[in-house]
């Protein structure tokens, strides 16, 4: 599975943008929140990807913020949501203000996203209500937020890996994070806080 790459940029006309990562040209579909945020063409990007096969494609979804990439994936959990749901989402409202419609419950304001209608817009707040909290603030970048932030998410994501629920993940790596503790570190300390 690929999660992430850095490369040149080479190409970018939405929803398309072209990575070079040491000659390999890896062709990605964005939402318009990591367009908006893409450097010029030749400058050396960072993003946190998604790979999706399916029985007749394969197809390679990058985001400059893991938690557009998270939101991406839980969008895609509700019945009836594809992936061009998921990028109209994220096209069409930051992942904080996605979170604050689905925990009040606005569905006229989720409708008005394209591609999601009544029906839909009731379904996302039914079923990520209780996941929309985890969303909030989670807006590390691979390009900037310093390394303790990245290396918290990163912690968040393991945590996460061995079972620990979104919320739970979130709490114990932010209680384990010193300055300059890297990754690794955040986990060891969580864990063992956790066993006491």
């Amino acid at each position: 599975m690929i999660g992430r790459l850095k490369g040149t940029l080479v190409h970018k006309q939405p929803p398309w943008l072209v990575i070079d990562v040491h000659g390999v040209g890896y062709e990605l579909e964005a939402p318009m929140s990591t367009f908006y945020d893409l450097p010029d063409i030749g400058r050396e990007v960072a993003l946190f990807t998604h790979y999706a096969q399916k029985e007749d494609s394969v197809s390679l979804y990058g985001f400059m913020r893991e938690a557009e990439r998270r939101l991406f994936r839980d969008v895609q959990k509700v019945s009836g949501i594809g992936a061009r749901i998921a990028l109209a989402v994220l096209s069409g409202v930051s992942v904080d203000e996605f979170a604050r419609l689905v925990q009040a419950g606005d569905v006229t304001a989720l409708t008005r996203i394209p591609g999601i209608g009544k029906k839909t817009a009731e379904r996302m707040v039914v079923e990520l209500r209780d996941r929309a909290a985890d969303l909030v603030g989670g807006g590390v970048s691979l390009t900037g937020g310093g390394i303790p932030a990245d290396a918290q998410s990163e912690a968040v994501v393991a945590l996460q890996q061995l079972g620990y629920k979104p919320a739970e993940a979130a709490r114990m790596a932010k209680a384990a994070t010193e300055a300059g503790d890297d990754a690794a570190t955040i986990i060891r300390k969580a864990l063992k806080s956790a066993l006491r």
